[in-house]
This record gives structure tokens, sequence and C-alpha cells, in this order.
């Protein structure tokens, strides 16, 4: 099992500490998330399954592949991912050529977590149709895979159309592994046809069992990674449970307070043998 660590329940000021203590330590990836802007009208700000906001409007907000370029020289070993990224948010040669970047200045440790979303208020703001925002985001996927390895490329589409470019530097990695967020149905078709792994919200080993196994049944037999966010994990007999599941990374957040956060991540490592 590989275990990620999530920077977005803690301070920002710890983001480097937690970083490179958990390179040191071993974890196998850093996860950061992503919004690009809050809009102060909390009406659009509920969270699907709840009747509260879901966002604080003045929440310090920062450009996750920028953010996640400057730990790569902090760090040598540990993964750099997103969890998730609004990819469609943008135009795919902005988070195409970022997430590119981040995977040459790191030597090849760039995960590229992507999610059509949930908060309308970023999308309202940015002038981009929130309605069409899964359509949107497969797109913007396959447009993607080509500009990451094709020598040229044209395109034609519902949301995007561009003359033939070229887009150099490939990334490192080939490919750089995209990881489908959500759970929505749409969203798991996504991840099992288009990206290379599944990234999931906060589960528990029941919680996650339906989505695990209507994930299996999407799936067309190529190499595919899950990766479930397991802020609930107590004990390391737990790991196996996940691994017959088929979860390959698990993200956990040993801690409770900012302040503990590195000397958890010491204790966890310790115990789960990472």
């Amino acid at each position: 099992m590989r275990f990620g660590v999530p920077l977005g329940l803690i301070h920002p000021a710890a983001w480097k500490d937690v970083a490179v203590a958990a390179d040191e330590l071993g974890f196998e990836s850093l996860w950061m998330p992503e919004h690009l802007v809050f809009a102060t009208d909390l009406s659009l700000a509920r969270y699907p399954g709840s009747s509260t906001p879901g966002i604080t409007p003045h929440t310090p907000l920062f450009d996750a592949p920028a953010y996640l370029c400057w730990l790569a020289g902090l760090t040598s070993t540990i993964r750099l991912g997103t969890a998730v990224h609004l990819y469609a948010l943008r135009h795919p040669f902005v988070s195409a050529r970022a997430f590119a970047t981040l995977d040459i200045v790191s030597g090849g440790r760039a995960l590229c977590g992507v999610g059509a979303g949930w908060y309308p208020g970023e999308w309202i703001a940015a002038g981009v149709d929130f309605a069409t925002r899964g359509p949107r985001l497969d797109e913007a996927i396959e447009v993607t895979r080509r500009l990451w390895s094709e020598e040229t490329v044209a395109h034609s589409g519902r949301f995007f159309t561009f003359p033939e470019v070229a887009f150099e530097p490939k990334p490192i990695q080939r490919p750089l592994p995209i990881l489908g967020g959500g759970e929505s149905a749409a969203a798991l078709r996504r991840a099992a046809t288009l990206c290379d792994g599944w990234i999931s919200m906060p589960h528990t080993l029941e919680s996650a069992r339906p989505q695990l196994e209507r994930l299996a049944k999407l799936r067309d037999g190529r190499p595919f990674s899950v990766t479930v966010h397991a802020y609930g994990l107590t004990e390391p007999e737990e790991v196996a449970e996940w691994a017959a599941m088929g979860v390959d990374r698990l993200i956990v957040r040993p801690w409770t307070r900012t302040r503990d956060a590195v000397d958890r991540l010491t204790a966890f490592a310790a115990a789960y043998g990472v």
C-alpha cells in the first residue's frame, strides 16, 4: 500500500514542514486541493448533501501546480498531486502546461488529479458554464493526452477549437497519470474510461464499498490506480482490507491539529511501516 499526505486541512504556514517531513519519512505522495476563486455569495456554496456552505470566502487559495513546483525543490522522492484540480475551468493549454512543468521540475513526480467540481460560484465568476463542466472536462482530458504525447495537435470540438500547435516540452512521465475525482455515475465513468485512476472523497471501508464496486464494473482491464482518502484509518490491520477492495493508495491524516501534524506523521510512519 502507498500512503499519501493531504495539505488541505492544515494551515498553509505548515505546508513546507509537512511536505519535507513526509518526504523524509518515506510517504509516497503529497496532495493539494484547488479552487480558483470563492464568491462572497454563500447561497452558491452549499456542499452537495449538506445545508451549510462548503467554503469560507476569505480562505487563502493558491495555484496548486505552482505551489507544488516550489515543494518539488524542497523534496526528493515524494510524488506531488492535486486532489483535485478543476481542469475544465481553464483552457487545456493552461493546465496541460502547468502539470507538464511540474513533472519536469520534479523529475517525473507529478500526479494530475482532476475533477468537475461541485461549487458553481467560481464558474459563474470565471464566466464558464457550470452546467457543462462534465463534458468540458472530458474534452479537456482528451486534448491534454494529445498535447502531452503528439508532435503537433489540431482540435475542433464542442468546447475547444484551435489550429495545429506544437506543445513542448513533453512531461517526463509517459503518460503523466491523470486521476479522475468525484463520486457520481459520470465521475466514475470518466475515471474508468478516460483516466489512469480514481481518487475519492473521504471514506470508511463501508462507505467506499459501493463506489469501488461500481468502478470495478466500469474498468476495462487497463492498469489503473485507486486512491482513497481514509482519514478514519485506525489500525495497521485495516490496510489489508482496503487492499482487498482494490485500493492501492490511502491518503491519511493522522493528526487533528496543525501543530501536531509532523509528530503524528512520524508516529504513523513507524506504526504502519511507511
